[in-house]
């Protein structure tokens, strides 16, 4: 496992043409904070731009590939700040841009921005005692990286909308069945079983694999970029309303929020 200074928060190993990129904030479950989507962004983009590496693979720990967003910025955020200063938007595109295929295996937790992370790559392979899911409404916020686009698109609009306005959690079967995840193994297996995985589509023509994906995100690019513009700026809006501020304190005082 190769620790790069410049990525304090990530750890990068190669398997051959397959690189292992793990979320590396066990203390906090590898929340979402700003400066860890910043590492991943610019260590996915040189992964993508390294032609020694065809395939990348994505993970967290056994506990939580990612529990979510850091609640602390979250509760400074406005919705003015995200508009015009705030770098995530700009990471989170890099994310969404890679051209190589990106496998996220699954453990654990995997809930709000872990969730969006995990559904911008391609495709995931889960342990069974995965956790999917979208709490934000919980805070009185909502997905503002594609959330409400991606689940939509999998799950239909009757289970999406289920659990985004409750901000339940999926389990490991429930997501297979949804076609949120392609397949379940153990979680000790997660990791090793997505590495064959990837390693199978590494054999395969570059030229190839590039197109296929390309060719898969256009069947729907020109309508969930639409809905992502739509996401993020009712997101906007709700970053800056008591109710969120309401949210996030109950939430720190470990108590029900009273909306």
């Amino acid at each position: 496992m190769n620790k790069d200074d410049s990525f304090p928060d990530l750890m990068i190993e190669r398997h051959g043409r397959v690189a292992l990129l793990t979320l590396n904030r066990p203390q906090v479950l590898n929340a979402l904070a700003t400066d860890l989507l910043g590492q991943l962004s610019e260590a996915l983009a040189g992964l993508d731009a390294d032609n020694s590496v065809r395939v990348i693979v994505l993970t967290g720990s056994l506990k939580a590939f990612a529990a979510g967003a850091d609640i602390n910025e979250l509760s400074k955020k406005t919705g003015e700040y995200a508009r015009t200063e705030d770098p995530r938007q700009g990471y989170w595109k890099t994310i969404r841009n890679v051209d190589k295929p990106v496998i996220a295996a699954v453990n654990g937790f995997c809930l709000g921005g872990g969730n969006e992370l995990a559904m911008t790559c391609d495709f995931i392979v889960c342990g069974t005692g995965a956790k999917f899911g979208q709490p934000e409404v919980n805070l009185a916020v909502m997905p503002g990286a594609g959330g409400t686009q991606r689940l939509t698109a999998l799950a239909g609009k009757g289970k999406a909308m289920r659990w985004l306005l409750t901000g339940e959690m999926i389990d490991a079967e429930e997501a297979l069945s949804i076609g949120l995840v392609t397949e379940v193994c153990e979680p000790e297996f997660c990791v090793t079983r997505s590495l064959e995985i990837a390693q199978m589509i590494a054999d395969r023509s570059v030229k190839a694999v590039t197109l296929i994906k390309k060719s898969v995100l256009e069947s729907n690019l020109t309508s969930l970029n639409r809905g992502l513009e739509q996401e993020f700026e009712a997101f906007c809006e709700l970053l800056s309303s008591p109710d969120k501020a309401e949210g996030i304190q109950a939430f720190l005082e470990k108590r029900k929020a009273v909306f």
